[in-house]
């Protein structure tokens, strides 16, 4: 017998939308650390000659002392406000362009999730036991192993680049200021773009690797699934309970409809079936209200109510029940059968107007024998009579 916990099943559609919800996708870590390293270099590379030449014209500006400033303090003050307001501002859209290429990166590995849900407070985050089984979880060992894989990678990267620069480096103290810093510099540059290309590689083969381990952690048993299924169908109770509503709803607009009726049709104990014909705008009579067992009867003593007539034709009662619709046009099979019935009516009530005899008994209409519900099925057998 399978286990429940064999969780060898792919998440379905429904367990992946309330993941989403929930605020988990996969993320990629390496991805969002490219994207700020690699945004933050481009912003350094593009603006850090005008930069640097901005702040050097600053603090030129904050170094000059004569008289006049000795004599007003408080323009020293103004300087350095100023000084740091633009330091702040730099500052600032750094790291308001370096957030949102993180966030973007983050969109472009598992895409757009918005929900409050992951910063809500849990106690169950507080559980030791299940931070040690966090700790222990193979997302984790798969974490551990990839960063100490890329610290000795970018180790090795490093070093082989200091060793192949040394000469340049122990060089450059023998340069003048200006062009040492621009060998610096370059120096930088050159080995700030070795280690992106590192860290590019790496987010090229985590950005699948947590895709996958994202969908294996969602993964689902047999019985989750079966468990699902259950609960998008409805909990069969609820939906009984649903049925039971919905026909007692059918049920009481039926009664309240048999008012409308032109005569009610029995079985005599168990159907009754009331119908109505107008020949100004129906093209056959039309089932007003039917009914079993209780209803039937409630359908029975509201029409004696109004004075409509009720007739005895079982086998058209059930075959009306069985295959006429609410306010519908009967089947035409049937045309027949209640024509019958019909011409009956018209002379009992116009007998009762005194306008004629009072016809006798109806009589069972002609009805096809295959639209009787109880064609074909055998009586129950008798019980046998006690002693």
């Amino acid at each position: 017998m399978e286990s429940s916990q064999d969780k060898n099943l792919p998440a379905t559609e429904r367990k992946l939308q309330k993941t989403r919800a929930d605020g988990q996708g996969a993320r990629s870590r390496d991805l969002s650390h490219l994207a700020v390293l690699g945004t933050g270099a481009l912003l350094l590379l593009m603006f850090s000659p005008s930069l640097v030449a901005h702040l050097r014209q600053a603090l030129a500006r904050q170094l000059v002392f004569d008289a006049g400033v000795l004599k007003v303090p408080a323009q020293m003050l103004e300087r350095l406000q100023l000084m740091s307001a633009t330091g702040l501002v730099i500052a600032l859209l750094f790291a308001f362009v370096t957030t949102g290429a993180s966030l973007l990166a983050g969109v472009l590995a598992g895409g757009w999730i918005f929900s409050f849900k992951p910063v809500k407070p849990q106690w169950s985050r507080l559980s030791p036991l299940k931070g040690l089984g966090n700790l222990f979880s193979k997302q984790q060992l798969v974490t551990v192993v990839k960063m100490v894989l890329m610290a000795a990678l970018l180790g090795l990267v490093a070093w082989k680049f200091l060793v192949a620069r040394m000469g340049e480096i122990s060089a450059i103290s023998a340069q003048p200021s200006p062009m040492a810093l621009g060998l610096a510099g370059q120096w930088l540059v050159s080995g700030l773009g070795l280690l992106l290309l590192v860290v590019l590689l790496v987010a090229v083969i985590d950005v699948p690797l947590q895709a996958y381990l994202f969908k294996s952690r969602l993964k689902m048993s047999h019985e989750e699934v079966k468990q699902e299924h259950k609960e998008s169908d409805g909990n069969p109770q609820i939906k009984g309970r649903l049925r039971q509503k919905q026909r007692e709803i059918a049920d009481r607009a039926s009664v309240n409809a048999v008012p409308r009726a032109d005569f009610v049709l029995v079985n005599p104990s168990h159907y009754s079936v009331a119908l109505r014909y107008d020949e100004q705008s129906m093209a056959a009579p039309q089932v007003v209200a039917k009914g079993t067992d209780l209803v039937a009867f409630k359908i029975r003593e509201v029409a004696r109510a109004h004075e409509i007539p009720v007739l005895e034709s079982p086998m058209l009662a059930r075959a009306l029940y069985a295959h006429a619709d609410l306010d519908q046009p009967i089947p035409t099979a049937l045309y027949t059968a209640v024509a019958q019935v019909l011409a009956y009516v018209y002379r009992l009530k116009a007998a009762l107007r005194g306008q004629g005899p009072m016809p006798g008994a109806l009589g069972e209409a002609a009805v096809p024998v295959e639209l009787d519900p109880l064609h074909g099925r055998q009586p129950p057998p008798e019980a046998e009579p006690r002693p």
